[in-house]
């Protein structure tokens, strides 16, 4: 159970890094920038094409990030099985991922709305003022919310992915497989668990050619 996948790892770490840290950066740096410009009527094209110019490279981040999280399950999934607390940490990241990925894709679109409003006058990327048009106040607020909701989540990602990589811990897997069989401290739950790790031992040194 501790063999490497670095290849999978890194995309899975550097994609959510960028997703993360993407979606942070645009509520502080683009939104806010924008919504210093003295002209009302410019606030929001130069928001959207700030926001237009990181959806391709957000698309990628997310992209590796979810082949990287597959493929990690995929490779882990004796532990899933195994190990006590795994699966369900597994369930709670999924749970975040899937709704990480629906927050994303909604302010997408209401994104590509405020593109089309083109020069409407708003107090901010997602504050209107009271001569914004009441379509365009709409996506507004409702953009004010979900851009603070993706880093959010993203972030709890990030500390769901922390934990995990604790819960790999050789002391950690030991526990959790003794959990799962449920003979903690029991010597035929010791010895169960000894026998799978020897056989472990065994098939990947076959793999090897030793």
């Amino acid at each position: 159970m501790t063999e490497r996948h670095t290849a999978l790892r890194s995309m899975h770490d550097l994609g959510l890094a960028a997703w993360f840290g993407g979606s942070l950066m645009g509520a502080f740096g683009v939104n806010g920038a924008a919504a210093r410009m003295n002209d009302s009527t410019q606030r929001l094209p130069m928001a959207s094409a700030g926001w237009a110019r990181w959806t391709p490279v957000n698309a990628a981040a997310i992209g590796a990030h979810l082949a990287g999280a597959v493929g990690e399950l995929v490779t882990e999934s004796p532990r899933v099985v195994a190990q006590a607390g795994v699966g369900r940490a597994s369930t709670v990241k999924t749970a975040l991922t899937v709704s990480a990925l629906a927050v994303t894709g909604y302010s997408r679109l209401l994104g590509m709305k405020l593109e089309k409003a083109g020069n409407a006058p708003v107090e901010g990327t997602t504050e209107p003022n009271g001569q914004t048009p009441s379509n365009v106040a709409s996506c507004q607020r409702q953009m004010k919310a979900l851009q603070w909701a993706i880093p959010a989540l993203t972030g709890a990602l990030i500390v769901v992915t922390a934990y995990m990589g604790e819960q790999q811990k050789p002391g950690e897997v030991f526990r959790g497989m003794l959990g799962r069989v449920g003979m903690a401290g029991s010597p035929k739950g010791i010895g169960r668990i000894a026998a799978m790790s020897a056989a472990r031992n065994r098939k990947r040194m076959s793999w090897s050619g030793r």
